[in-house]
């Protein structure tokens, strides 16, 4: 895992050193009240390191969900930080997703967060929460940091009566215009309204990815992708297999990295033909 790391120069890919807030009393990442002291800066690869070594001290919760993820406290020795543990591994040729619809080639694996976190490094986002591949108790799991700051969930969001898009809605809207592109590109099957966390200065944080990656090549909401990100667009366009294979190692498999490419593919010709159809201002925007 750590050789796989450097070989595809990991830290240089994630960019600048994340500040930590100031003390406060915020939402954690699943609603609840927390303490937030002040933190050292940290580079990425500090937190890597962390996330990859650091001891897990106690189990702080345990999710309702089916995939049973936990949150831990973890320490080494001088930092003292949560993370999220999920080892779900699940494979089943039918799952019966609700009454109406049954999904074939039904995956829900803990290796699609660490997919979807090196995949955002690929095309320039910061708000999907780092992940890596360390065995917990004797099970391969996807260990994620714990975001800090989150203020609200997305749908506590909708429920504000003032200011629902926040200060900036220009940016917001940006962020939810961002987060529908990838989406499609990783088909993700379970966005829903408690994966999508805005912290408190209004950043769109995307999580938990374990039902990810399919193998449809096909679009599932072409109608929602009004507009793309310009360096997102950009970078997406540049992705290619050899690239792909190297940095995601094992937690895609051959045919999941094709049906990505494909996506992409699929993505770019729509996003270049509403760019003719509109206008380039139209479409392309800068967060």
């Amino acid at each position: 895992m750590r050789a796989t790391m450097r070989a595809i120069g990991l830290a240089a890919l994630m960019g600048a050193a994340i500040a930590w807030p100031c003390p406060s009393t915020v939402l954690g990442a699943q609603g609840t009240a927390t303490a937030v002291a002040a933190r050292p800066v940290l580079t990425d690869a500090e937190k890597e390191r962390f996330l990859l070594n650091a001891d897990i001290k106690a189990t702080i919760k345990v999710s309702k969900g089916v995939t049973k993820a936990r949150q831990v406290r973890m320490s080494d020795g001088q930092l003292t930080h949560d993370a999220q543990v999920q080892d779900v591994d699940i494979s089943m040729p039918f799952f019966q997703v609700d009454p109406k619809h049954t999904e074939v080639n039904f995956k829900d694996s803990y290796r699609y967060n660490i997919a979807a976190y090196r995949l955002s490094l690929l095309l320039g986002l910061d708000n999907v929460p780092m992940s890596v591949e360390r065995v917990v108790d004797h099970k391969p799991s996807a260990v994620t940091w714990w975001l800090d700051d989150v203020a609200m969930e997305e749908g506590d969001r909708k429920k504000l009566k003032e200011q629902p898009y926040g200060p900036n809605p220009v940016r917001t809207l940006g962020y939810l215009s961002v987060m529908r592109v990838f989406d499609e590109l990783i088909q993700n099957r379970d966005r829903n309204l408690g994966n999508m966390l805005w912290s408190k200065d209004w950043k769109l944080w995307m999580i938990d990815h374990t039902r990810s990656f399919r193998l449809g090549k096909d679009l599932l909401n072409p109608k929602t992708l009004e507009r793309c990100e310009r360096s997102v667009f950009a970078k997406m366009k540049e992705l290619n297999a050899a690239q792909l294979t190297a940095v995601m190692g094992k937690n895609l498999t051959k045919e999941e990295i094709v049906a990505l490419l494909a996506r992409r593919d699929a993505l770019v010709k729509l996003i270049d033909g509403r760019i003719a159809q509109f206008g380039e201002d139209k479409i392309l925007f800068t967060l």
